[in-house]
């Protein structure tokens, strides 16, 4: 057997002419601009590359984009300011600020500082809890975009075997939830659980987000199941140079897999598709609007 590879780059290219879509109606039909904030505390480079990424691909599907940088010895007291701003300004409807923050800043509060309504990372208290208890929420990004192309593949995931191994509130956790809201047999793993190839091995379908490269060995996959890598880990290879691998032994669960996602092209690009998404639903609902098929759970 070999697997299908699931294009994540290709499906989230789908996710954002449909994003660009609605985005035009928006303005067409209502007046309306969706906008998206995203903060920047500092100067790592990983975290740079990733906030041009991401005002490039807003302006691109015609939304307004608003960049705010702060210096790395910015208060927490400057940050909190800027996001009540934020929070109170009617052009903005989604806020991003980006992790991690330096280390004199407190991540949860910056966070739940933000207005749940416009939370497009889905990280607030608030939508944590209504994610949780099966009710409307903003929800994060990755779990989000793993979530459609299991769909896509599959249509139901109704009665489904599935494990998620990575236990973290970013991806493990809301991916969990949103699995068992389509009904699947939900089981998360992480480094305590006894007997994890056993309990992979039974999956039908296989989301590793551990952040730790191969930790997943081909073999445990179980024949036919379908397999979400989330992990983005860059390993040496050779002659100083380094490539990037997933969670999952990619050659050897290739070989048993019905599908999988490859690593990159795989889960990153759905990310931030799944961010613009977030986006313009945040932008319908803060205005009573109809929001877009197939863009929110």
């Amino acid at each position: 057997m070999t697997a299908e590879i699931i294009d994540g780059k290709g499906f989230a290219a789908k996710v954002t002419d449909r994003v660009a879509d609605h985005v035009s109606r928006l303005k067409t039909d209502h007046g309306v601009t969706p906008g998206l904030a995203v903060v920047l505390v500092g100067e790592d480079p990983a975290s740079q590359v990733y906030v041009s990424s991401k005002g490039k691909r807003t302006k691109e599907s015609g939304m307004a984009s608003f960049e705010h940088r702060l210096d790395a010895a910015a208060s927490e007291m400057d940050l909190l300011n800027l996001i009540e701003r934020l929070n109170g300004d009617p052009a903005v409807h989604g806020i991003l600020v980006q992790l991690p923050l330096p280390g004199h800043l407190d991540d949860a509060k910056v966070i739940n500082a933000i207005a749940p309504e416009k939370d497009v990372d889905g990280f607030h208290v608030s939508n944590v809890g209504l994610l949780g208890t099966g009710q409307k929420s903003m929800v994060p990004c990755t779990p989000l975009g793993c979530l459609m192309m299991l769909r896509e593949r599959h249509g139901s995931l109704s009665g489904l075997d599935a494990v998620v191994i990575g236990r973290s509130n970013i991806v493990g956790k809301p991916m969990a939830q949103l699995l068992l809201g389509d009904s699947c047999t939900v089981t998360v793993a992480h480094s305590r659980t006894k007997d994890l190839p056993e309990v992979v091995r039974r999956a039908d379908i296989v989301v590793a987000a551990v952040g730790r490269p191969e930790i997943v060995p081909g073999g445990w996959i179980k024949e036919g199941a379908t397999v979400i890598d989330v992990g983005i880990n860059r390993v040496d290879a050779g002659g100083g140079k380094t490539r990037l691998v997933g969670d999952v032994e990619f050659d050897g669960a290739r070989r048993r897999a019905g599908a999988i996602t490859p690593v990159p092209g795989g889960v990153g690009p759905m990310t931030i598709a799944c961010l613009l998404a977030n986006t313009v639903t945040a932008c319908c609902r803060i205005n009573g609007l109809p929001e877009p098929e197939g863009l929110a759970v």
